[in-house]
């Protein structure tokens, strides 16, 4: 991509939307807190969008709540 072609996606846009079963989205959910409590505090800006990321799930009740062997 040249330097006067505009990024086709924004840093704000939508850039993928991903369909989860409930057991998929509570290994992702832990992924991330796992992932957010194991990076430094130097690491201010991969803080800041795994919290994004996380505001965008269930609440942790909600999460908490799914049986990943439910139907295996």
């Amino acid at each position: 991509m040249s330097a006067d072609t505009p990024d086709l996606i924004g840093p704000d846009d939508v850039a993928f939307t991903l369909d989860l079963t409930p057991a998929q989205l509570k290994i992702v959910d832990s992924a991330l807190r796992a992932m957010r409590d194991s990076f430094g505090h130097d690491q201010p800006e991969v803080h800041r969008i795994i919290h994004e990321v996380l505001a965008k799930l269930p609440d942790e009740a909600s999460i908490k709540a799914i049986d990943i062997t439910e139907g295996r």
